[in-house]
C-alpha cells in the first residue's frame, strides 16, 4: 500500500507545472506537501502500537551501529547481554573448523581474560594527522590520496589519518614514507610504534561450556536484546536487532548493533532532540537524522561497521527512551529524506547556533556545500544584516554578541556565554592538545598573550595566533574548541584579564552557542515550530535550495 501512495504522490509531483527556475511553484509544493504528509502520517501512525518498529510495508536499510566500540581497552570490562521476558538468545561463533550455536534463556556475560602472547609483537602505523572531527579528519584523507597515498580513517581516541597498513606493511616501507612526507613540510606525522606482550579476549560461560570467540554474533527469536556495560540492572538498554562482536583496529573488541534504519530513529530523535520539542521540530529531526546516517555510513569502516552511537555521529540509545511524539515524527516521515540536486544533503545540526548559522568551511576544511550558508537564526530580518554587518569585522562581532533579544535561541541557556579560565589552565589545556597532535610546541611554558586574527563572515574563528616562550604558532577553525576547556563553540572573542595585577591573569572567552553551528539549530527549530513553522519550511530555513525526498529513485548518497 505505501508503495502505491509513494508512486501517487510522486505522479502529483511530476504533474505540477515549473517555477521559473526550473523548480516547482511555491502553490504546488504546498499540495504536494500536504497530499504526501496526510496519507504518510496517517498509514504509518497505524503501526505504532507495537514494541519494537512501526509497522510498514516500506523497504528499510539495515545499518551497523558500534554501540560499545573499545570493548577490553580495560581488562575489568563486562558487558552483560540477555533477552527479554519469554525469550532466548541464540550465540553463533566459529570454534575451530566448525560453527557453534549456543541458545540460553539466561543472561549472557562477557569478560575480558589478558592472554600473554608467546612472543612480543610489534605493532606499528604511520599516522599522518591528528584531528578533533571526522570532518576535517576526511578532507585530510581526500588531501593524501591526491598526493598518491594510500590512508585509512581511524578514531583510537581522537581521528586520525593512518597510512594504509595493507599498503605500507614493512618498517622499511613505514620509514621511507615517513621520510618523504616529513621532507615535504608535514612535520606533526609520525610512527606510532607499540611492542605488545598481551591481548585482550572475550570469554564467557554459557550452559556450563566456556567459550573465548573472535567473532561472536547474537540474535533472538523477538529481535530484542538488552545490553548492559555496567553492574547496574537500572543502567541497561533495549536494543532491537541482531549484535556482533568483533575485533576492531585497536586491538580491542566492538559491539555492533544490526538494526533497520527506522528503528534506529526511535533511539536518536528522543536523545538528540528531546520527546517534548513541538511535533514540526521532531519532524525536522527524524529527516534530518535518517539524511544524516544515510550519507556517512562509511565513517567507521576500519572497524567494520558504519556508524557510532555517541556525539561523534547521532546519540543513539536503542529503544529504551522511545515515546509517542518522536516516534509519530518518524513514522509521519518515513523514508523522507533532505537532497539538493538529488543527492543527500551533508546533514550537519548542532544544538545552538549562537544566532547565526556557519559555513562548512566555517568550521573545516573542505569544499562549501551551497545549502550550508551562514543565515541569522532568527524568525525576522530585522534582527541583523549579515550583507551590511560583517561579522568577519571584530567590532561588529563584538556589538553581535551583545545582543540578546530577537534570535530563535534567546531564551536558551547556552545562547550567550562567558567563561573566565586562568593562564596555568590555558596552558595546561594547550600543552595537551599540541602533544596529541605532536607539535613541536608542545614544549611552550609560558603564554605571552593571545589574539584572533581572522574570522569567517558567520563571526567563526579562522584563526587564533598564541604567542609563546618558544614562538609564535595559530589555531586553526575546530582545532581552537580541541585547544581550550572554556569555549563551547568558535563563536567567542577574547577578554584578557588582571584580575588587579599588572600581569596577565588569563581570558574571558565570551560567546555564544554549543557546537560547530552549521546546519540546523535543533533550540532554533523547535522556536520555529512554536511560532508555526512546518517541518519542511524550518528545513528550508536552515538549509535553502534544498527540496524533501522519499528515499530512492537513484538518489545519491554523498555531493
Amino acid at each position: 500500500m505505501i508503495d502505491i501512495i509513494l508512486l501517487t504522490s510522486y505522479w502529483f509531483w511530476q504533474s505540477f507545472p515549473l517555477n521559473s527556475y526550473g523548480g516547482k511553484t511555491k502553490d504546488s509544493m504546498k499540495i504536494i506537501w500536504r497530499i504526501s504528509y496526510t496519507v504518510l502520517t496517517t498509514f504509518c501512525l497505524l503501526g505504532l502500537t507495537g514494541a519494537s518498529d512501526p509497522v510498514s510495508k516500506t523497504k528499510d536499510v539495515e545499518i551497523r551501529i558500534g554501540i560499545v566500540q573499545r570493548f577490553g581497552d580495560h581488562p575489568t570490562e563486562q558487558l552483560q547481554l540477555e533477552a527479554t521476558i519469554g525469550d532466548r538468545l541464540r550465540l553463533k561463533f566459529q570454534d575451530g573448523h566448525h560453527q557453534q550455536t549456543l541458545v540460553t534463556t539466561n543472561p549472557v556475560k562477557l569478560e575480558i581474560l589478558t592472554q600473554a602472547l608467546p612472543v612480543a609483537v610489534i605493532e606499528e602505523k604511520v599516522v599522518l594527522g591528528t584531528y578533533r572531527t571526522y570532518e576535517t579528519a576526511e578532507d585530510s584523507a581526500r588531501n593524501w590520496r591526491k598526493k598518491g597515498i594510500e590512508v585509512e580513517i581511524a578514531q583510537p581516541e581522537r581521528w586520525q589519518i593512518w597510512a594504509k597498513r595493507e599498503v605500507y606493511n614493512t618498517p622499511l616501507l613505514r620509514r621511507l614514507l615517513l621520510q618523504d612526507v616529513q621532507a615535504a613540510g608535514y612535520k606533526t606525522a609520525f610512527i606510532d610504534s607499540q611492542v605488545l606482550q598481551k591481548v585482550p579476549r572475550v570469554t564467557s560461560l554459557v550452559n556450563g561450556k566456556r567459550f573465548s570467540p573472535d567473532n561472536l554474533e547474537i540474535s533472538s527469536d523477538k529481535n530484542l536484546i538488552r545490553v548492559n556495560k555496567s553492574q547496574k540492572p537500572e543502567k541497561a538498554r533495549l536494543y532491537a536487532g541482531r549484535m556482533e562482536l568483533h575485533p576492531n583496529a585497536y586491538g580491542s573488541y566492538t559491539l555492533v548493533n544490526n538494526v533497520p534504519l527506522e528503528t534506529y530513529l526511535r533511539g536518536v530523535v528522543p536523545y538528540e532532540i528531546g520527546a517534548s520539542a513541538p511535533k514540526a521540530a521532531l519532524e525536522s529531526q527524524a529527516i534530518i537524522a535518517r539524511t544524516y546516517a544515510l550519507r556517512n555510513l562509511h565513517r567507521f569502516a576500519i572497524d567494520g561497521y558504519q556508524l557510532c552511537a555517541d556525539t561523534h555521529c547521532q546519540v543513539y540509545y536503542g529503544l529504551s527512551g522511545v515515546t509517542p511524539n518522536t516516534d509519530q515524527a518518524i513514522a509521519a516521515t518515513r523514508g523522507m529524506v533532505l537532497t539538493y540536486r538529488n543527492e543527500l544533503v551533508d546533514a550537519l545540526y548542532s544544538s545552538t547556533t549562537g544566532g547565526v548559522t556557519a559555513s562548512f568551511s566555517d568550521v573545516w576544511n573542505g569544499d562549501d556545500r551551497p545549502y550550508l550558508q551562514p543565515i541569522v537564526d532568527a524568525p525576522s530580518h530585522n534582527v541583523w544584516n549579515l550583507s551590511g554587518q560583517n561579522l568577519a569585522d571584530e567590532n561588529q562581532f563584538q556589538r553581535f554578541i551583545s545582543l540578546k533579544q530577537g534570535f530563535n535561541e534567546s531564551q536558551r541557556d547556552l545562547f550567550r556565554w562567558r567563561r573566565e579560565s586562568s593562564l596555568k589552565d590555558i596552558t595546561k589545556d594547550l600543552q595537551k592538545f599540541l602533544k596529541v597532535k605532536n607539535s613541536p610546541y608542545a614544549k611552550f611554558k609560558t603564554i605571552r598573550n593571545m589574539r584572533v586574527v581572522e574570522r569567517s563572515k558567520s563571526g567563526r574563528i579562522l584563526k587564533l595566533k598564541v604567542n609563546t616562550d618558544i614562538g609564535t604558532f595559530s589555531l586553526h577553525k575546530d582545532e581552537v574548541r580541541s585547544a581550550f576547556a572554556a569555549p563551547v563553540s568558535t563563536l567567542f572573542y577574547l577578554q584578557p584579564l588582571n584580575k588587579g595585577e599588572p600581569e596577565l591573569w588569563g581570558y574571558a572567552f565570551v560567546g555564544g552557542g554549543l557546537g560547530h553551528g552549521v546546519g540546523l539549530s535543533q533550540m532554533g527549530s523547535q522556536n520555529l515550530a512554536q511560532l508555526g513553522w512546518s517541518s519542511p519550511k524550518i528545513l528550508q530555513f536552515y538549509y535553502p535550495g534544498t527540496k524533501i525526498q522519499i528515499l530512492g529513485n537513484g538518489i545519491s548518497e554523498t555531493n
